[in-house]
């Protein structure tokens, strides 16, 4: 987050994917119907990679802020990191 590569909260987010700087975007899992579809409409339109995962709480601790919904992470190389940690953090679950 101090470095720039983030964007928080749901106007940030979608404004970053509309401006094309995002390169993969994070929502809770705990977010509302209407969030999910409008943050997955958007990703498919713009061809932004989307995860669901963990609650608003986990996505804002994770950043060291308070609850958020969504993250769009704007750096290719930290966004490939989470993607494997997601891939992983999903297989783990499945067993």
């Amino acid at each position: 987050m101090r470095a720039g590569k983030l964007k928080s909260g749901e106007f940030a987010c979608l404004e970053a994917i509309r401006k094309k700087t995002a390169v993969l975007v994070i929502v809770s899992e705990d977010a509302s119907d209407n969030t999910k579809k409008q943050f997955r409409d958007k990703c498919s339109y713009y061809n932004v990679p989307i995860y669901f995962f963990g609650n608003k709480d986990d996505l804002g601790h994770a950043i060291g802020k308070d609850v958020r919904t969504s993250l769009a992470v704007t750096d290719q190389g930290l966004a490939k990191t989470l993607i494997k940690d997601l891939l992983l953090e999903k297989s783990t679950e499945e067993m």
